[in-house]
């Protein structure tokens, strides 16, 4: 049981960029029991979830959504805004674990590139856009922590993690850690195994993508292809793709055949869903 939460002061010192990353390459990560927490704990779960990148379930109805683009999609156009929004109150009146120590330290590993998030945006009333829902994470290696996700709008988020895994792959990455199951990831094609399974999973992911999740997700806005997304990338369990030695190097050129970025979401996860 932990101890009563202590409230955060305003500005609260974020945990070292190091000692995060040094914790999520040992299976670890922090949580606080509410907003204004000021104590860290740190999670080893005994059962861990991960969605196979070679085995997202797209629903006929997602599939429906993401081609018709109902929402446009970015990647860290708006990353303080949607983990703001990850850690606003529930409905259910319960209290975020993303205490304000907690967005601080994100904060900190994004501005240092190893944090990012996926965007979805709707029309504004008054012009221009307003942030529908999204998701945000942790990258290293080539594994991908999700950390949270929201909605503002009917299947903004399941957008959002749709594009994230056809970006992972696309990009080269072979690990999608969710953290724990839910049964609202199981219907998305989740998994769950124990801990030590996924401390195997997490080594076997050592190395450098071929390129990085803003990378891969501007390639497909842009229509650029290399020929890397589809079937037979995956490797069963994890969904690795070919590794390359090669950190943040941009996707190769070739065009794509004409297409929306949306439809081209689709073709990408339906060659293996």
């Amino acid at each position: 049981m932990h101890s009563p939460a202590r409230p955060a002061p305003p500005d609260a010192e974020p945990i070292p960029v190091d000692l995060l990353l040094l914790a999520y390459r040992a299976g670890i990560f922090p949580m606080s029991d509410a907003r204004d927490d000021a104590e860290v704990h740190w999670i080893e779960p005994r059962e861990r979830a991960i969605i196979p990148l070679d085995a997202f379930r797209l629903s006929r109805s997602l599939a429906k959504r993401i081609a018709k683009e109902r929402f446009r999609v970015s990647c860290d156009e708006a990353f303080a805004a949607v983990i703001r929004e990850c850690a606003a109150p529930r409905g259910d009146g319960g209290s975020s674990w993303i205490s304000h120590r907690i967005e601080a330290s994100y904060l900190a590993l994004h501005a240092e590139g190893h944090a990012h998030s996926v965007e979805c945006w709707l029309p504004g009333d008054h012009g221009g856009e307003r942030l529908a829902g999204g998701l945000y994470g942790v990258a290293f290696d080539r594994v991908f922590c999700g950390e949270s996700m929201f909605s503002r709008a009917d299947d903004a988020s399941k957008v959002a993690l749709a594009w994230l895994v056809a970006s992972l792959r696309r990009a080269g990455f072979a690990l999608l850690d969710c953290q724990f199951m839910t049964p609202h990831l199981a219907t998305l094609g989740a998994i769950a195994m124990p801990q030590a399974r996924y401390l195997d999973l997490l080594a076997a992911a050592r190395g450098a993508p071929r390129a990085s999740l803003p990378q891969a997700v501007s390639a497909i806005v842009a229509g650029v292809g290399d020929g890397v997304a589809g079937a037979g990338d995956g490797d069963g369990e994890t969904g690795a793709g070919r590794r390359s030695g090669a950190s943040d190097r941009p996707l190769e050129t070739a065009p794509s055949p004409p297409s929306s970025p949306g439809k081209r979401i689709v073709q990408s996860l339906t060659q293996t869903s």
